[in-house]
């Protein structure tokens, strides 16, 4: 089957089952969620760094709409729309769009799970949920210098297995933005976890295949992009150890904030397309205050020979179950102007502090 043709079967699927929704209604669940927070920031390295208000600090500010409804058969219908916000300018984040982060619909029962839309990419789910002690917030995350391609993947279908014996497996297919040649913005990825006791291990592939990019980018090359991670996490006691390895390939497999300027520097630099990537962090609870710490060293295996060395201290004061107060500090240093990622692709360190509330 064609995979257009896959998509849209699936749509239907799924839409008849929002249908069959409607009668059960009232045994539905839906409601509003989100992460709002902000706080100060100040940067060091680049032209125009300074101390500055800013908001999503410790993570992205976003807020979103969810619910499921029993269909029957022991399968239920889900929706799920999310939205990145800029609360200190009020914008949406993600380039403006609607809802940026994610916006997908699909079924899920006790076998697995089925979704089909704007959906999070299985290598960013595997650093940030299990590799990454900062969970992807606060200039120390590790996805400043470890970038799993893109975030999101548009128009794909996602397939999540349910848990046995602690083992789970994912699958995704995106058939991506068709660009204006023609051309398409296919995207692929599987992963494999494992959860017993107090570890768990996570490694996921994504393989994405895009349009040729002119005139910035050598003749013949593309965006394609390979990015393989293992994640993994350990407590010990009350702390948590963090590790993640990552080999990246190809010009998608780090895309720039900015083509042009990406690092807000006064020349651009080119980032690496062929990487061996390794984190390691820790996450040590002090009563209401955790202590977070990471290193991350990227490996550039290219000619050019762009290395990346990040460093990154921070805590998180607990006041209630979903406000806690935040502060971090990073650094990144770089050889053959690497580039420096830092809070908003800008400066060579980092510290912030501020206020977050989820609900």
């Amino acid at each position: 089957m064609k995979p257009v043709n896959l998509v849209a079967a699936v749509v239907v699927v799924v839409v008849v089952a929002g249908a069959s929704a409607g009668s059960a209604r009232a045994e539905g669940v839906a409601g509003v969620y989100g992460v709002q927070g902000a706080g100060v920031a100040s940067e060091r390295g680049c032209d125009g760094c300074g101390a500055r208000i800013d908001s999503g600090l410790a993570g992205d500010a976003r807020i979103g709409l969810r619910g499921t409804a029993t269909v029957g058969g022991g399968v239920s219908a889900i929706v799920a729309l999310e939205a990145g916000l800029q609360p200190d300018h009020g914008r949406a984040d993600q380039s403006g769009l609607l809802f940026g982060r994610q916006a997908y619909v699909g079924l899920t029962s006790r076998s697995g799970t089925i979704s089909i839309g704007r959906q999070h990419n299985l290598g960013y789910l595997a650093l940030t949920e299990v590799g990454d002690p900062f969970k992807g917030g606060n200039p120390g995350n590790g996805g400043n210098p470890i970038i799993s391609s893109r975030r999101q993947v548009d128009t794909s279908i996602n397939v999540y297995s349910r848990e046995v014996h602690g083992v789970s497996a994912g699958a995704s297919y995106g058939t991506g933005a068709r660009a204006e040649n023609g051309a398409g913005n296919r995207a692929w990825g599987v992963s494999i976890g494992f959860e017993q006791g107090p570890l768990t291990i996570r490694a996921a592939h994504q393989n994405r295949n895009a349009a040729p990019v002119a005139p910035a980018t050598p003749m013949g090359n593309n965006l394609d992009a390979k990015n393989a991670i293992v994640a993994a996490n350990l407590r010990v006691g009350s702390a948590t150890a963090y590790a993640a390895y990552s080999a990246t390939r190809g010009w998608g497999s780090s895309p720039l904030f900015n083509p042009d300027n990406p690092y807000s520097a006064s020349m651009a630099s080119t980032p690496s397309t062929d990487s061996r990537d390794v984190l390691v962090g820790l996450a040590l609870p002090c009563g209401a205050t955790t202590l977070l710490a990471s290193y991350v060293r990227k490996n550039d295996r290219n000619v050019s020979n762009r290395d990346t060395n990040q460093i990154a201290f921070g805590a998180s004061h607990t006041l209630s179950r979903r406000t806690d107060f935040y502060a971090s500090y990073s650094r990144i240093t770089n050889r053959n102007d690497a580039g420096n990622p830092g809070l908003r692709g800008a400066g060579s360190s980092t510290l912030n502090l501020g206020l977050r509330h989820g609900f």
